[in-house]
């Protein structure tokens, strides 16, 4: 049964992604898969490894490009042919092996790439007292508190760094915000806190992908869940439509939609 339908709304989608089929060689990967976000929604993107999630991803973010397939965003249809034509989108990802440099400060990691820079005589330098309060202030207002903008990055907890990641992404402009797997390593406090910037992302009008195996991290605070298996849409429901049981059962394929 497809049950998208318990799931519109009348705004137009953020992102949609209409048909998406994916082959490599003789070997189909996905078929056929309907996907889409709204502004300012959480949507859980769920299955087991194989699945076909990750590839879904891949494509929406010019890692993989579609065998078949059209991908909307803001009501437009777009070629996500590059990852940098994702970031022009405004699609940014915060993935599992964090892109931050352990050995450099928190406000250096932030503006990794994008440095502003204040001009000595002829001389270009990196303007680091504008850059840690940038940093302090932009985490802030998303509910992240840091020590020190300059304390280094390999220093801080699992859940500190994905904080910055976070963060980072959305002070740059992210419109569609894409976390893969998260709380993977993380305690239950650090969890939390995760869940909290996800939250606070969502507030500011930011749709998000929350990608993970773990269903009990995500029941709380997913507006919809979207179960990918054997690279077909499996289920798209509503929150407080599933329990969590129901979700997994969904997931293994002992229970269809």
């Amino acid at each position: 049964m497809d049950t998208s339908n318990l799931t519109s709304t009348s705004s137009m989608p953020l992102v949609k992604m209409e048909n998406i089929a994916k082959n490599f060689g003789v070997v189909t990967v996905l078929t056929g898969v309907d996907f889409h976000v709204n502004p300012g929604e959480i949507v859980a993107l769920l299955g087991d490894n194989g699945a076909g999630k990750s590839t879904l991803i891949k494509i929406l973010t010019g890692v993989y490009t579609p065998t078949s397939g059209q991908i909307y965003f803001e009501g437009r249809p777009v070629q996500v042919n590059t990852p940098h034509d994702a970031h022009d989108l405004g699609i940014e990802t915060v993935y599992q092996d964090l892109a931050l440099v352990d050995l450099m400060s928190i406000s250096r990691n932030f503006f990794l790439g994008r440095e502003p820079m204040r001009r000595v005589g002829p001389i270009n330098l990196l303007d680091r007292n504008k850059m840690d309060l940038q940093t302090r202030n932009s985490l802030h207002e998303i509910g992240i508190e840091i020590r020190s903008a300059r304390e280094k990055v390999g220093k801080l907890s699992g859940g500190e760094r994905q904080s910055i990641a976070i963060g980072r992404a959305v002070h740059f402009g992210a419109k569609l915000l894409i976390l893969d797997e998260p709380t993977s390593a993380l305690s239950v406090g650090e969890t939390r806190k995760v869940l909290d910037y996800t939250r606070n992302a969502k507030a500011r009008g930011l749709g998000v992908i929350f990608i993970t195996h773990n269903v009990s991290h995500i029941f709380e605070v997913a507006d919809r869940y979207v179960v990918i298996r054997h690279g077909k849409k499996a289920a798209d429901y509503a929150q407080g439509q599933l329990t969590q049981n129901d979700i997994a059962d969904l997931i293994t394929g002992a229970r269809e939609a």
